[in-house]
């Protein structure tokens, strides 16, 4: 068991029926907090069990159905001190003259559920005496887009925004915004068998060596985000906010 930095308080993760999310939820609650997670996913019910531990069914795309599943949350638990807005979606090979249904979609998903979750959630954190934090999950793509990731790249650009302005506004109340930047995480959801050989073809590389490639030569991995995520919302980043943060084993095309 690591050391409780979040001992009494409360946590939200979206998209926490697996991957970054699940991993997320799961050392939140290793290092002391109270964690419910959603997903649209029926599964998250299943495998977000445990001391401090739930998952609940949501469509986060349904304001009504995001806003009840925080006020119950906050009900519940008597208060919100940290949330992580990781739920997103990547269709790989997305051109810029995709289908609209896909870059409405992308959109919709990656963009405004995160500003929802913000605006349903920032009410409770403002109260907060537990030094209150907002992690949202972006993507190497914002700094290094690739071709074929157009609305996901946007979507990305658009949260990092976001997570600017919430700063800047969110600061007086003592709610620290930060966005963290992982390269693409294999063990998750979002990246299929058919998305990875697609986006290694269009490298000329094979699966192995896509994912590495980056000036470590490491793979990112679930566990190693989720670690992150809890660090930056816990004491040694309290005079942290509006940063970006890179974990993506090293880019030349960001650095």
């Amino acid at each position: 068991m690591s050391e409780q930095i979040h001992a009494n308080k409360v946590a939200i993760v979206t998209g926490a029926c697996g991957g970054i999310g699940r991993a997320t939820a799961e050392r939140l609650r290793n290092d002391g907090a109270t964690v419910v997670g959603l997903d649209i996913n029926p599964n998250v019910v299943t495998n977000l069990t445990g001391e401090r531990l739930s998952g609940a069914v949501c469509d986060i795309t349904d304001d009504a159905a995001l806003k009840a599943a925080v006020d119950k949350t906050i009900a519940t638990h008597g208060g919100l001190d940290i949330i992580v807005a990781n739920a997103g979606i990547f269709k790989s090979g997305e051109y810029i003259d995709a289908e609209e249904d896909s870059w409405d979609l992308h959109l919709r998903i990656n963009l405004t559920a995160t500003q929802r979750f913000l605006k349903f959630s920032i009410p409770a954190l403002k109260e907060s005496d537990k030094a209150p934090s907002i992690i949202i999950i972006g993507s190497r793509n914002f700094a290094a887009p690739g071709p074929g990731a157009s609305a996901y790249s946007v979507t990305k650009a658009g949260v990092t925004q976001l997570a600017r302005v919430a700063a800047l506004e969110l600061a007086p109340f003592g709610v620290r915004v930060n966005i963290l930047h992982p390269d693409a995480v294999f063990d998750t959801e979002i990246w299929t068998d058919e998305a990875l050989e697609k986006s290694a073809k269009r490298y000329g590389m094979t699966v192995q060596e896509y994912k590495t490639k980056n000036l470590l030569s490491t793979e990112i991995t679930s566990s190693g985000v989720a670690a992150l995520v809890s660090t930056v919302a816990g004491p040694v980043f309290s005079a942290t906010t509006g940063a970006q943060i890179p974990i993506d084993g090293g880019n030349d095309r960001v650095i």
